[in-house]
């Protein structure tokens, strides 16, 4: 059989992640261990004992979902599972760069941590600026709207250096996110309702994650990134700043930086990579099955598989068998 990993991104997040799997497979632990000593932080912690308002902080639950990823990658490849291609939504997309052997373990584990933290100051700064609008800045995905509508209605609200909300993630046909401030969300709530949108549901993230506002953290990163080597890719992996295939190093590199600013292409990746690996079974690899329900509302062939709880990722080992 031959497998895509799908590697989710941050807002799926839980008390409790991964425990069941570390319990049945020891070697989801070890790697976890791995991780904590590569980023000086304890993961297990994260995942097992924090509650759920913090560990929605981009400098834990990036760590801590990436942890889960390459745990449940290693439990995959013990029992001769492995990826002919790779793709990553948002976050994810490290996991995807690792699985892919564009960065190894430590390297990747290092820049998720430093990420983090970066991401996570620069929300903390930009939340300070609009708590005298309301809630804070965040995200917030639009159910049963056009996401070309979406676009054109929030477009007075969007210019790239003074605007207050963006269109984020381009998931599904029936699903958008825009990330904003506080008062640009509470814009886009009103003015997608008044042109149909179904629901508008506040997302549990630390920031307005792929948009202009991010600019600080982009600025920041890639100068971590300056003397990091990235690798070509092994197998196909796929980009969420182009929605096509990632080829080289230096482009996953300069892709890494523009992630933090541009809307992840979802929709676009989804069908790159259905004609790229046609008749491949796809897995969704970390916490939830947001994956596996936007791969449904994407109208590719074939299903996804959710392997976030012990009981999932055993089905789909013993599927593998059969």
């Amino acid at each position: 059989m031959k497998y895509v990993f799908l590697f989710s991104g941050q807002g799926s997040q839980f008390k409790g992640m991964a425990e069941d799997i570390c319990k049945k497979y020891p070697s989801a632990r070890t790697v976890i261990d791995e991780m904590s000593k590569a980023s000086g932080e304890d993961i297990a912690a994260f995942l097992w004992n924090m509650e759920p308002v913090e560990l929605a902080r981009s400098d834990r639950s990036q760590l801590a979902i990436t942890a889960m990823q390459v745990a449940i990658t290693a439990v995959l490849r013990e029992h001769g599972i492995t990826p002919v291609a790779a793709a990553g939504f948002s976050l994810g997309e490290f996991s995807a760069l690792y699985a892919a052997n564009v960065l190894d373990l430590v390297t990747m584990t290092k820049l998720v941590t430093l990420r983090g933290k970066i991401m996570q100051k620069y929300c903390e700064k930009l939340d300070e600026q609009s708590k005298a609008s309301g809630s804070g800045c965040g995200m917030a995905a639009v159910l049963k709207l056009d996401p070309e509508r979406i676009v054109e209605i929030l477009k007075p609200y969007s210019d790239p250096a003074t605007g207050i909300v963006f269109a984020a993630n381009l998931n599904s046909p029936m699903q958008t996110v825009v990330s904003g401030t506080a008062e640009g969300l509470d814009a886009a709530e009103k003015l997608c309702k008044e042109a149909g949108a179904k629901r508008f549901i506040r997302l549990a993230v630390a920031g307005p994650f792929h948009s202009p506002l991010m600019r600080g953290a982009a600025e920041e990163f890639s100068a971590v990134l300056q003397d990091v080597p990235f690798n070509d890719p092994v197998i196909p992996i796929f980009s969420n700043v182009t929605g096509k295939r990632l080829l080289t190093g230096e482009e996953a590199k300069k892709n890494a930086v523009l992630h933090l600013t541009h809307p992840v292409r979802w929709l676009e990746e989804e069908r790159e990579i259905a004609a790229l690996a046609n008749a491949a079974t796809l897995l969704e690899i970390g916490p939830g099955m947001t994956l596996c329900n936007l791969w449904r509302d994407s109208g590719c062939a074939g299903n996804c598989h959710p392997t976030g709880t012990a009981e999932q990722l055993s089905a789909v080992i013993d599927g593998s068998r059969s």
